[in-house]
């Protein structure tokens, strides 16, 4: 458990003068609130009313019988609104702001849906959103910074270093430290200078918390829970009940990539290129160069390539409580085709990794086990990236017309003005 914020030697507060002070106020302000009855049941409202807790715990009986081992199960945060987990975060932490007089908030995203689970919080409670997004990810995920826009967000791409998720983790740092007299910076994964790493998991155990319900109602012996980590807020939400446990085993499906070169992937804890680092507040295990800056990362998912991994993560793996397997991008991409045509869920790429790890355990494990996948988000996001992998004759069709009647109608309309 965390002590001062370390988790042993991973964790801490890693951060100029200028934000000790605001880090302060927020632990104090959050230890006072999860012990407020009045601020939990409001959580638990919106939580009901606006999220749609509980997620739906599903039996994958025709993945089961495909692979002819162990009962699949599967965890449907996909089925929150906004579509994925990051809900459950950013709606915990923007009440948490609120309840401090913070009307601003701040954050970052990669696939996106933490930053669409931002705005759409933020138009709730009616709070101002900017969210920072690398401008890679920006041109990868397009619906969602759509989305995000309708929802009254100011999207902001980040056009320094890789322009990826640490790249708009750095932007959002520099905006808070200006400003933090009237913004919170809403963190989107368990990792960051406390007391984020613990405000995070506190706002997703949710997740766990059903899902030891769900088991017990079903009477299952479930051999493994598995979930992907990039930061890893779904993971250690997804784990949290467990992991004082000896059992069930907890796998957690890093990003393989397209090898296991340096720049070729994000696998933090599985291998040997990870070392101790401190980056972004905390210390963990982190992906470098020779030099010690961050390394280049690599994945399908925007999700998944973050440099970094939780610091109580990072620390639960190096004490075997929670296994790392490395999942490439192909293997993603299979599974999430695979539940697609077996039980009609369409997985987010990020999620389609522990898709593809539990796919790969359930087979070895006697049918009267059970093995629970948290698909932490669902794949409409992820359109723009998988349908060129699936079809791209006809994807690259429908694109070329897209552009022909855009462009047109933008001359139909430009001579209408004249």
């Amino acid at each position: 458990m965390s002590d001062y914020g370390y988790f042993n030697r991973f964790g801490g507060k890693y951060v100029a003068e200028v934000l000790r002070r605001p880090l302060d106020e927020l632990e104090i302000a959050f230890q006072g609130a999860i012990a407020d009855a009045n601020f939990l049941a409001e959580l638990t409202n919106i939580r009901n009313d606006f999220i749609g807790r509980p997620t739906p715990f599903l039996f994958a009986e025709n993945a089961t019988k495909a692979t002819g081992g162990a009962q699949i199960y599967i965890k449907m945060e996909g089925m929150a609104h906004t579509g994925a987990h990051k809900i459950n975060n950013a709606v915990g932490q923007a009440l948490l702001a609120r309840r401090m007089g913070k009307r601003r908030i701040i954050a970052e995203t990669g696939a996106g849906q933490h930053g669409l689970a931002t705005a759409a919080a933020c138009a709730k409670l009616a709070l101002e959103c900017v969210v920072y997004m690398g401008a890679v990810d920006v041109s990868r995920q397009q619906p969602n910074v759509a989305a995000m826009e309708m929802y009254g967000a100011t999207v902001v791409p980040v056009l320094s270093g890789a322009r990826t998720l640490k790249d708009a983790i750095n932007e959002a740092m520099r905006d808070w430290a200006a400003s933090y007299d009237t913004t919170h910076y809403l963190i989107g994964s368990a990792l960051g200078p406390a007391p984020f790493p613990n405000m995070v998991r506190t706002f997703q155990s949710v997740i766990g918390t059903e899902t030891e319900q769900q088991i017990a109602e079903r009477g299952l012996d479930v051999a493994a829970l598995v979930a992907c980590v990039g930061g890893g807020s779904n993971a250690i939400g997804f784990f949290s009940p467990f992991l004082e446990k000896d059992r069930p085993r907890l796998i957690g499906a890093e990003a393989g990539g397209i090898g296991p070169g340096r720049g070729e992937n994000a696998t933090r804890m599985c291998g040997a290129a990870a070392r101790d680092g401190i980056i972004h507040g905390y210390k963990s295990r982190f992906l470098v160069d020779e030099d010690g800056q961050v390394a280049q990362t690599r994945s399908i998912s925007a999700g998944l390539d973050y440099p970094g991994i939780g610091p109580q993560l990072a620390d639960l793996g190096e004490s075997g409580r929670i296994e790392f397997t490395s999942i490439s991008d192909a293997e993603a991409l299979d599974a999430l085709s695979f539940f697609a045509r077996s039980e009609g869920i369409l997985f987010a790429l990020e999620s389609a990794h522990a898709g593809a790890a539990a796919l790969k355990l359930a087979r070895d494990l006697p049918v009267e086990k059970a093995v629970v996948i948290n698909m932490s988000g669902r794949g409409d996001k992820d359109l723009f990236i998988t349908s060129p992998e699936f079809r791209p004759a006809q994807w690259r069709v429908f694109l070329t017309s897209e552009l022909e009647r855009l462009t047109a109608g933008r001359e139909i309309h430009d001579g209408g003005l004249q």
